[in-house]
């Protein structure tokens, strides 16, 4: 028989010390046991919340389903603010707050003063590590040429740089992803490091390091994107599966670009002879360089000891090729099932990984999206005879405008403008307005009225009324959280249901349904398994890690702890 913890007759003082110690003691091994040894962010770009249920019955049993069954699921997540791009939704996941706080309004947008385009993560004052001169020749113009990149314009803390500060520095957080912002935002402030992808090779930034460490040089040195070339992209089921859930492979309006054409099957040469530019820009819009990345997430795992260091790290995965073939093929695309159930299988099988090599029961795992898609407009007519959808005109955007304007204030001269032109906003030459003795804001009201007039524009805002809070309507508040006082333009605007700005394929951006609707989904230590229908946001990712972490929520976070 054990003896008691105390001995019976001891002083009643001296036992509820005894006991105090030994609760309190039993509460920080019951917190130590609760803490997860890897924190893991897998981000599928691009993912609408309505594919883990069209596509689930060819789901296999470990990858989404893993979540599906034994996670907390929530099936009514919504990105609240209204520019729903990649780099504004990564940017929101971690820090609770919206672009109005955190400052990442879009992917890029054009600077009010200088009226240039920036992008969300440029950084001039840094330099590229491990980036290459372009292989097999130059590049194609569709292709950007990577630039110097940080998260330094990210304006609110992440819950990662929040845990980083609590622990003094001991976790080790690493993002990764095929693009930069993705893998940036993912990653902090404080990220130890973040690598995305350029021409099949991983790269960093000297934000993070002078140069990468020996094992992500080796892993380049292996060539596997080049492996590729000349293999198809064929789909992975029967063609008959995949015409009873999406309808025929070949449809009008999606892209037949980069040498992979409408229709299965698809060859990755980019039609072309050798490996070079036209292949690496096919391999970007296949599912196989997710296949890359997978591979390189089981390298990150190993070679930094992830999860196996005696303090919860964090590894952060964005697949972002799911959100060319979205693109350029359409949520109901053979295309865009195929990626999808290919990204089942591979996250089953970086699943099992995590769980020979960690263990899942010490893991804790978010799955999300950034964002999701708009119908391809010209099969939306086609299923649904007489419904608003069709193709944007910039150019008659900025036509309106300006005639406008010229009618209200006198014309220019020739070859001179009123205004530059942004995605979702209009800027003002400010210069002309002072030389014609316009005042912003009498010109802003012309060009909202003028925008009005337009067949495929919903609503639009000036930046004055924006400024004072003064909108309506079921979209103003999506608006408000989109606009930044400092960074946005002066006149906001947004397309109706359906119409995108693509000549072919399809876009997002908007605060509609099929755009903001992504998947929340939960597992492992500290997560309340479970179906939960109560509409949630993506910003209240950020406070609910935190709560599961055991540390406050970033400090602007306007989120909520979900459970």
């Amino acid at each position: 028989m054990s003896s008691p913890p105390f001995p019976r007759f001891a002083p009643r003082g001296i036992r509820r010390a005894i006991l105090f110690a030994l609760v309190a003691g039993l509460i920080g091994r019951c917190a130590a046991a609760a803490a997860p040894s890897l924190v893991v962010v897998v981000v599928i770009d691009q993912l609408r919340a309505d594919y883990l249920v069209r596509f689930r019955e060819h789901f296999v049993p470990g990858g989404f389903n893993l979540l599906l069954t034994q996670g907390a699921v929530f099936t009514d997540c919504h990105f609240r603010h209204s520019i729903t791009k990649t780099a504004s939704g990564h940017a929101t996941m971690l820090t609770g707050v919206h672009a109005n706080v955190h400052g990442i309004m879009a992917n890029d947008w054009i600077d009010r003063t200088t009226l240039m385009r920036v992008n969300a993560v440029d950084d001039r004052s840094v330099q590229l590590v491990g980036a290459v001169p372009p292989r097999g020749g130059s590049r194609m113009p569709s292709i950007k040429a990577p630039v110097p990149s940080s998260p330094r314009g990210l304006l609110a803390p992440t819950v990662i740089d929040e845990f980083k500060l609590a622990r003094g520095g001991r976790p080790r957080v690493i993002a990764i992803a095929s693009k930069d912002r993705s893998a940036i935002l993912l990653g902090g402030k404080r990220g130890d490091a973040a690598y995305w992808m350029d021409e099949g090779r991983l790269i960093t930034s000297s934000y993070y390091m002078r140069e990468l460490p020996a094992w992500v040089r080796a892993f380049n040195d292996r060539g596997q994107v080049d492996a590729y070339f000349g293999r198809t992209w064929d789909r992975l089921l029967p063609g008959a599966a995949y015409d009873s859930l999406q309808g025929p492979d070949d449809v009008e309006g999606e892209s037949p670009e980069f040498g992979l054409g409408r229709i299965f099957p698809k060859k990755m040469d980019g039609g072309a002879a050798t490996i070079g530019p036209a292949f690496y820009e096919a391999f970007e819009n296949t599912p196989f360089k997710s296949e890359v990345l997978v591979d390189f997430a089981r390298a990150v795992v190993e070679n930094e000891n992830l999860g196996k260091r005696g303090v919860t790290d964090v590894l952060g995965v964005s697949f972002s090729a799911n959100d060319s073939v979205g693109h350029n093929h359409g949520p109901d695309s053979h295309e865009v099932m195929d990626i999808t159930l290919r990204t089942d299988r591979m996250l089953a099988d970086f699943f099992k990984f995590l769980d020979a090599r960690v263990g899942l029961k010490n893991c804790t795992i978010v799955l999300t999206a950034d964002h999701g898609i708009a119908p391809v407009p010209e099969r939306l007519q086609r299923m649904h005879p007489g419904v608003s959808a069709g193709r944007v005109d910039n150019v008659r955007i900025l036509k309106t405008c300006e005639a406008a304007l010229d009618r209200a204030f006198g014309p220019l001269g020739e070859g001179r403008h009123w205004i530059v032109a942004d995605v979702n906003w209009l800027l003002f030459q400010r210069d002309v307005l002072a030389e014609k003795k316009v005042s912003q804001a009498a010109a802003e009201k012309v060009v909202r009225d003028a925008l009005l007039t337009i067949d495929f524009i919903e609503l639009s805002f000036t930046r004055t009324e924006l400024e004072a809070g003064d909108v309506k309507g079921d979209y103003g508040a999506a608006a408000l959280l989109s606009f930044n006082r400092a960074l946005s333009g002066d006149v906001f605007y947004q397309l109706k249901p359906n119409w995108v700005d693509r000549k072919t394929g399809t876009n997002h951006g908007t605060p509609y349904p099929y755009d903001t609707h992504v998947p929340l989904m939960w597992f492992g230590v500290g997560v309340k398994p479970g179906t939960y229908p109560q509409r949630v946001g993506v910003d209240d990712l950020a406070p609910t890690l935190a709560q599961l972490l055991g540390i406050p929520a970033p400090p602007l976070s306007r989120g909520r702890v979900l459970f």
